[in-house]
């Protein structure tokens, strides 16, 4: 299989995983329609820099080292689990305010660490890493040069699809002005946050 071959592949193949349910879809949906375009595309720089993190420490083996350790592994996965439920609880709380005036200060870069936050505690991530990604490479060829890549193509096909969920979940903004909207899309998106914890906790245990 040629490298082009090889790369186009595994980009496909990451695009089908960020299709799937998972933390980063629900929060940024739940962004977009409560914050807008702008706090929307610093949540996604945060999510694509902590993928980015999370790929070059499953690239150098810390993934495997964690999944070995079971007390290691638990711990994240928990940890991750209870970011997406303090993060479905926060999301309600600030539609409780008004969308112009809610207290966050430095707001941008809040939801730029949130991103980041979640996806360094992403089991789903993670798992794809170390599970997935392995599958695409030569072993004939240096590792860590390989891993650099595609954890790069990984990042770039994620962050279409994050992007684009920003883009369709901001143009409902104004649909949601009104503070009984905006507050039931919150709930509804802090349903499913945390039903997409729940999910991660019973797919990854």
């Amino acid at each position: 299989m040629g490298d082009t071959t090889t790369l186009l592949a595994f980009f496909l193949t990451s695009l089908a995983i960020e299709l799937t349910p998972g933390p980063n879809m629900a929060y940024l949906a739940l962004v977009g329609v409560s914050r807008g375009r702008g706090d929307g595309f610093m949540a996604v720089l945060g999510v694509a820099l902590g993928l980015a993190l999370l790929g070059g420490l499953v690239g150098v083996g810390v993934g495997s080292l964690i999944l070995e350790n079971r007390v290691v592994y638990e711990v994240l996965r928990w940890a991750g689990a209870a970011y997406l439920v303090w993060l479905a609880w926060d999301g309600w709380q600030e539609a409780q305010q008004d969308a112009e005036t809610a207290d966050l200060p430095d707001r941008p870069f809040t939801y730029f660490r949130r991103g980041f936050v979640t996806n360094l505690l992403n089991p789903k991530a993670a798992l794809f890493f170390v599970t997935v990604m392995p599958g695409f490479i030569d072993a004939s060829r240096p590792l860590v040069g390989q891993s650099t890549v595609l954890v790069a193509v990984y990042v770039v096909a994620a962050t279409i699809i994050h992007a684009a969920i920003v883009l369709l979940a901001s143009t409902l903004q104004p649909v949601f002005a009104r503070p009984n909207l905006r507050r039931g899309a919150a709930l509804v998106f802090a349903v499913a946050l945390v039903g997409v914890a729940i999910w991660l906790l019973l797919k990854t245990g």
